[in-house]
């Protein structure tokens, strides 16, 4: 196991600064040289004034789409581990039953997904009387949280399945019931064989998050498009958009690493 002080490997490295450049010399052709463009013979602001305006804008924009990954990663979990449970159920109806569910969602597209939580959910529920407004955040949270549910369901199946048959053997010899064992000795053997594929999960989700956008609720997306139609620029296009994903990449990439780190970790510990 590399120890924390020591380097990254050769290849990492590589790819690290490959990644740098590369993303330094985009963006660098898409804000320097629409900068120097003028029109209709006056001179316009550039390219990075008007993207330093309104990143305050972009900003809460992106705050909104992380906020909507958390609370759809921390919904999908719970449901995903509950559901991954089931799936080794001694009875065998209820195995099969969440087996249907996880390979149904699972295997569905995520934007389809959406359009029936918006569609199909009201936007106001009525309890005891009164009614509770029922906002598209949330609608987008619930069906953005199903496919990490079914996602959640295997990787909490296979992690149960890999631990060794003799460890349920003596939890019995010892008393424990199976939901004493599942509890206390399988379910914590389980958090280092899934919290890779967690967190890749989540980079994933959080990069999908701007689907949101096309049911109507009002993110980063939604917020960019906003931005360009009140400047009116077409040279904006590209730029603003650049400008998105590498907020997307500064906070999706050090996921992505540290995940590559602990799957090497724990893949030499188990």
């Amino acid at each position: 196991m590399r120890s924390t002080g020591e380097p990254l490997p050769l290849t990492d490295r590589v790819f690290n600064r490959w990644t740098a450049a590369l993303l330094f010399v985009a963006c660098a052709a898409a804000l320097v040289t629409p900068a120097l463009a003028q029109q209709d013979g006056e001179s316009q602001r550039s390219i990075i004034e008007i993207l330093l305006e309104w990143t305050p804008t972009i900003g809460s924009g992106f705050a909104f789409n992380v906020l909507i990954s958390i609370c759809s990663m921390a919904v999908g979990t719970v449901l995903g581990v509950g559901l991954g449970i089931l799936q080794v159920s001694p009875l065998r109806f209820v195995r099969q039953v969440s087996w249907a569910i996880t390979q149904f969602f699972r295997n569905s597209p995520w934007l389809v997904l959406l359009f029936y939580c918006i569609l199909l959910i009201p936007f106001q529920i009525e309890i005891f009387g009164t009614e509770v407004p029922f906002p598209g955040w949330i609608k987008a949270v619930l069906g953005l949280s199903l496919p990490v549910m079914a996602y959640m369901s295997e990787y909490v199946r296979g992690a149960i399945m890999s631990i060794p048959e003799g460890q349920w053997e003596s939890a019995e010899s010892l008393g424990f019931n199976r939901a004493q064992t599942m509890r206390e000795i399988i379910l914590p053997q389980t958090v280092k064989r899934i919290l890779p594929s967690w967190m890749n999960l989540y980079a994933v989700l959080t990069m999908a998050t701007p689907l949101v956008s096309i049911v109507g609720v009002n993110d980063v997306m939604a917020l960019t498009r906003a931005a360009l139609s009140a400047e009116g620029r077409v040279d904006l296009l590209i730029p603003m958009y650049l400008y998105i994903l590498c907020w997307f990449f500064i906070y999706c990439y050090p996921i992505s690493a540290f995940t590559r780190r602990l799957e090497r970790k724990f893949s030499v510990q188990l």
